[in-house]
Formats: structure tokens, sequence, C-alpha cells
């Protein structure tokens, strides 16, 4: 798999990211208690509006984070970032229980990404214990871990007033995060990405929310997806960084996939088995709002090279990438050396 390929990879699941918020489940459950069959098939229901207005940065942060599945809707947006500007249409609609995600590129070669996927499936999977479902506020206490959170009331996008909610990374491990939540909803109307000197990276905006409405539909819990093994492994993530389920990129490469709930990395990894295989320069690139990390090494079962990709310092993928580890072929030597990042 080239350079080309992981990056069209990694810029569909950006898409998501972007247009959808992603790593939501936007439901409370029916019932407190439930018996053993109905917990086999846990049911859910679109969250009813209490007509209250939250008060702080967490309740603000869990009714976006279930907005985005409760309520159909199209939009326009723009996203901007270091390479060029990109208008896009969004579609989201809800019917029988399945959503219809439609993410359009309208400037240059027509390009449309097309989801479908149950009402309540989780775009983000988080560790749970005890069979727990996951909720909204379960999810805004992993981001508090990690993040400072808070929030300003007076914004104002798209013509809509909106609630700004500001993430500060804890560590130097991971970016800065906007989120400009529509105050009638909670959908996100803006979302600003900025590296640790502040500066902006990308900047992605609804430019028109048209008349959403509101899902009120009971669904059930979808069945897990499996996160599948690897012979290999990252042994450092920053914290907070959970496995989340991916499928085989192809017969010899492997993708694994990470997130802290706001960012998130791919890594890739294949054997550099022939002339015919071309290796990709080792180092860090920037790649528009997102960077590689790239190296190669050789163990008993030949040459790979790994790749770690990601909206995440490239200190942060170079460290990733270099903390890989073969499981099932023994000790490797990195063609160029075992420095750590610090």
């Amino acid at each position: 798999m080239g350079l080309r390929n992981m990056m069209v990879s990694q810029r569909a699941r950006r898409a998501w990211l972007l247009a959808i918020v992603v790593g939501t489940l936007p439901f409370h459950s029916h019932a407190e208690n439930a018996n053993s069959s109905s917990a086999n098939h846990g049911g859910y229901e679109c969250a009813v509006d209490s007509g209250e207005t939250p008060s702080s940065a967490t309740q603000w942060l869990e009714r976006g984070l279930w907005a985005s599945h409760c309520y159909a809707f199209q939009a326009r947006a723009v996203a901007i970032d270091a390479v060029d500007v990109r208008t896009l249409a969004l579609s989201h609609r809800i019917q029988d229980g399945i959503r219809q995600q439609v993410v359009q590129y309208l400037d240059g070669p027509s390009v449309s990404i097309e989801r479908r996927s149950p009402v309540g499936r989780l775009a983000w999977t988080q560790e749970h214990s005890n069979g727990e479902l996951p909720s909204p506020a379960s999810w805004a206490a992993h981001l508090e871990k990690y993040y400072a959170i808070d929030f300003e009331d007076d914004a104002r996008v798209a013509g809509r007033d909106a609630v700004k909610l500001i993430f500060d990374p804890l560590d130097q491990w991971r970016f800065s995060h906007e989120w400009w939540l529509d105050q009638d909803t909670g959908l996100l109307l803006k979302h600003v990405l900025s590296d640790q000197q502040g500066r902006i990276i990308e900047t992605f905006q609804i430019t028109q929310l048209q008349s959403p409405q509101k899902y009120t539909g009971s669904v059930r819990e979808s069945t897990p997806r499996v996160i599948l093994n690897t012979p290999w492994r990252s042994t450092w993530l920053p914290d907070g960084f959970v496995a989340q389920p991916v499928t085989f990129a192809g017969d010899d490469v492997a993708q694994r996939v990470y997130s802290d709930g706001l960012a998130t990395v791919s890594i890739f990894v294949e054997p550099i088995a022939s002339a015919e295989t071309t290796a990709l320069q080792e180092g860090v690139k920037q790649l528009g709002v997102s960077a590689v990390a790239i190296e190669h090494i050789s163990n008993a079962e030949g040459r790979w090279q790994l790749v770690a990709i990601g909206e995440l310092p490239a200190s942060t993928l170079q460290r990733i990438v270099r903390s890989i580890t073969f499981d099932l072929v023994g000790d490797s030597a990195r063609e160029s050396g075992d420095e750590t990042v610090q």
C-alpha cells in the first residue's frame, strides 16, 4: 500500500470526524435494570430535551455528543488547511433505525463518501467494564482526563447562536481543539485544530444548516465490532488512546487505529518484499492537516515499512512508529537506529 492510498484512507476517516462529530453515542437507556434477554439487546432512545440550558462545559459536551445521531439534517460546509480550501455538502438521514451519512466534495473532481450504520453504533470505541453500556457522560469523563475543557456561551456561527468549547491538552503529545455547538440543537457548527504554538492547522465550518429534524425512534444496541489482532503492536501511545475496530487493509498490509476521542492515529505495516515494492523515504512529513512518520525495520521475516498517520504533533507520531514491535517474529533491528523522541 502506497502513501497515497494511506492518505486516502485517513482523509476519508477525517471527513467523518469533521462532518459527523465522530465518537458519539447519543442515547440514554430505557431502564436502569434489564433482564438477561434485554441485556443482550439493550434498548436506547434519543434523549428527550429537558428544556434546561446546560450550565457547564461538560453538560454542553454531552449535548453535542448525542446531537449528531439524533438529528437528520443537510448542510453546506468549508474545510480549510495549509494545502487547500474544500467546500462540502453534508447529508445525515435516519430511516428505520439506519443512519445514512454522505459527504460530497464540491471542488475539483466529484467525490462522494457514503456510510450506513445502525443508529446507536459507536463511531468511537472505549474500554468498558462490568458490561456497562457507553454514554455521553462516560465519553466526556474520558476526555476530561486528557484535556482541560472550558466554554464560552456568546458565540455565533452561520447565523446561529453557538457555544464555544475549548479543549486544551494536558500534555505535549496532542493538539488543541475548539468546537462551536449550535445552542438550539447541539450540532457541531465549527471545529478548529491548533498546534502547540497556537497556529491554526485546520478549520471546519458549517456555512448553512438546513432545518435539522429530531429523530425520536427507538434503536437497539449494535453488535460490538471486533478489534483484530496483528503480529505487531505499538508499545507506546499517549495516555488515553484506545484501539478502534478496523479491518485489514490487504493481504500484506495491516492497520491499527487508535483514538483518544478527539485525535486519531492510523498505523500501517507493510513488508518491503521485493524490488517491485517502492519503499517510502524515512522521516516525518506534513500532509495537510495530518502528519506522517515513516520508519523501516529488519527482522528474521524480512524488511518492513512502518507508517503512522494522524492529526497529532510530528514528535508524537515519530515516537509511536518507533515503538512498534513484532510479537511473533522475534526481536527486530531498526535501520535508522533506536533513538527515542522525548
